[in-house]
């Protein structure tokens, strides 16, 4: 008899695709970040169709988006470089961020390029950790800044300084 006072837990596994992020798919890719990061990403896929990056979106069988993240083969020569890897905060630490990254490592070597690089900010340890469980390397740091936008629409910049990471394919 289930008892309404004490809460069921239950473990529930559905497959999940990996396929290029579309510009129909920014929609449901809000818990990614804010409307000004949506328009970088819209940018990004603008790139995408001219073969300049890969943007890519792990999706449930519904052909939601849980995880996204891109290639850019422009920022490093004979290297891809992964950035803007995001997932869905309430499925972190299921596996979607290494298979993102994965099929990302094999896109990179289906260019015929040989590393994948990436920058993780110096505050942000669960990261880096899944990258160096990965098999990525620390080589260097650099101050990075960006525009962030908040939820009131206003602007501010973010200073940080990142962990420069590569890998060997």
């Amino acid at each position: 008899m289930i008892d309404a006072h004490r809460p069921i837990k239950a473990t529930v596994a559905i497959p999940v695709t990996v396929r290029d992020l579309l510009p129909r798919d920014l929609p449901a890719c809000t818990w990614s970040g804010s409307a000004g990061h949506l328009r970088h990403v819209e940018r990004a896929l603008a790139r995408a169709a001219k073969g300049e990056v890969d943007y890519l979106a792990v999706c449930t069988p519904v052909n939601l988006p849980v995880a996204i993240g891109g290639v850019d083969y422009r920022l490093s020569e004979g290297a891809g470089t992964l950035w803007q890897l995001a997932v869905l905060p309430a499925l972190q630490s299921r596996g979607l961020g290494t298979l993102l990254i994965q099929a990302a490592e094999q896109r990179i070597g289906d260019r015929g390029l040989r590393r994948a690089e990436l920058a993780v900010e110096e505050d942000n340890p669960r990261a880096r950790a899944l990258y160096e469980r990965l098999g990525y390397i620390a080589y260097g740091r650099k101050p990075e800044a960006w525009d962030e936008e908040a939820p009131d629409g206003s602007i501010h910049r973010h200073e940080t300084t990142c962990v420069l990471m590569r890998k060997n394919l």
